[in-house]
């Protein structure tokens, strides 16, 4: 697993749409190797980003709430968290 992937399960509120695709496409880049994309490789790396983001989506659905929050949230793109921080 990659260690920069934030967990999206259990956050307050919800992960947003933005923070689970910014997850999958870390996912697809880190297993593809790809760091940029070229005309010949950009469709089947957006496709398995969309793949990826649509599962990540089902997943979190079905999962039963969690009774503490993940102990990581996304950095600092939060509202919530700059707020928290003071930023």
């Amino acid at each position: 697993m990659c260690r920069n992937i934030t967990e999206l399960r259990g956050l307050e509120p919800a992960a947003t749409d933005e923070e689970i695709e910014a997850a999958a496409r870390q996912y697809v880049r880190k297993v593809s190797g790809l760091r940029t994309l070229s005309d010949a490789n950009r469709d089947a790396f957006e496709k398995a980003v969309a793949e990826v983001t649509a599962s990540t989506e089902r997943l979190l659905a079905v999962l039963p709430p969690r009774k503490q929050p993940p102990a990581t949230v996304p950095p600092l793109r939060r509202p919530e968290v700059r707020a928290r921080l003071g930023i």
